[in-house]
């Protein structure tokens, strides 16, 4: 009423309150009563912004490509940003009475659009297809260095680019050109997979050979030990029999000279005895010679005398019980001259006990 007003702004918005053209209030989210008249109010949103964008450019090699992507921002001086463009608003309406505030985006627009034309410039058609995410970093460091951004005051907060295109008839061609190179990849695939399957087969029978000739060569290698091992034994046992039969000839060779040494005294005992036999031999021919001339002697002295006589004489040292031996023996002899002969059982008891 009268032109006196009320207004409130959001706290994303830095507001310049102006009296004439002297300052008289600037902040984020203010609220105020103002006389719309006198007063100019100046609004700058401070919110990040996302602009997108969509153009054509041309690779090194003439090629046509699509860019598709976005960048935000936010501006970071809007007193600054207010001094070169004209943020103004209607007292009344509240509304930019300028185009100004849209123009902001499209100098960043235009300025990454310069940044990527410049490193498309650069790039190969299937380079700049794969080199999304690479070229955004690049621009995005360049963008934030650039002196015209700084000089609005705006923070370039980020960019990506989406899509990097061909054109319909390029990417049918390159579609056809990588279905060809992937066939082919596929063909080699086939031609290295079996060209890998007979070089395994290969290496499978190559070590198959190598284990039997392996296995041949340590079974030739356990024959010649054993070979070895009985040809040892061979010699040991020859050895042992050799040592064995030393033996038994340093035996026999021992045994011989015990028995030369046995037989020369057995040769010698029989020398001794034969010498002993001998003078046995010798004094018992001397011993019947003597006896015999004796005998003859004793001979001589009984010429003459009676045989009872002589009887008597040899009876005279016989023991009693030879003595009545001899009776018997004459009892005997004279048997047919005797009657009748008692003999009592004490005679004979005392034979007995005698002999």
């Amino acid at each position: 009423m009268f032109g006196f007003r009320f207004i409130k702004f959001q706290p994303n918005e830095y507001v310049l309150r102006y009296r004439g053209n002297k300052i008289i209030q600037q902040g984020n989210g203010l609220s105020f009563n103002y006389f719309a008249p006198r007063t100019s109010l100046v609004v700058v949103p401070t919110k990040s912004t996302e602009v997108p964008f969509m153009f054509d450019e041309v690779t090194v090699d003439f090629q046509e490509v699509n860019i598709q992507g976005q960048t935000t921002f936010r501006i970071k001086d809007p007193k600054q940003l207010s001094e070169l463009l004209n943020y103004s608003v209607d007292s009344y309406s509240t509304k930019y009475i300028s185009d100004d505030p849209t123009k902001i985006s499209k100098r960043i627009v235009n300025l990454v659009r310069v940044l990527i034309k410049k490193s498309l410039n650069q790039l190969k058609l299937k380079e700049a297809i794969q080199a999304s995410e690479i070229l955004a970093k690049k621009i995005l460091e360049e963008i934030r260095q650039d002196d015209e951004v700084k000089m609005f005051g705006v923070e370039i907060m980020g960019l990506s680019i989406l899509a990097i295109s061909p054109n319909k008839e390029t990417a049918r061609a390159l579609e056809a050109q990588t279905r060809e190179e992937i066939l082919k990849a596929a063909d080699i695939a086939i031609y290295e997979r079996r060209n890998s399957s007979i070089e395994q087969e290969r290496i499978v029978k190559e070590n198959e050979l190598a284990t039997e000739l392996a296995i041949e060569n340590k079974q030739r290698e356990i024959k010649e030990n054993e070979l070895a091992t009985e040809i040892a034994v061979e010699h040991k046992q020859r050895e042992i029999l050799q040592t064995k039969l030393e033996t038994r000839m340093i035996e026999q060779q021992k045994q011989a000279e015990i028995d030369a040494e046995r037989i020369k005294g057995d040769t010698e005992l029989e020398s001794q005895r034969k010498k002993l036999i001998k003078m046995q031999v010798e004094n018992a021919k001397e011993m019947s010679d003597a006896k015999a001339y004796e005998l003859t002697a004793s001979m001589k002295a009984l010429e003459g005398v009676s045989p009872d006589v002589i009887q008597s004489l040899a009876n005279m040292d016989m023991e009693p019980n030879k003595l009545i031996a001899m009776a018997f023996k004459d009892i005997g002899e004279k048997a047919d001259k005797i009657g009748q002969l008692n003999i009592t059982p004490d005679l004979l008891q005392e034979l007995l006990k005698n002999k």
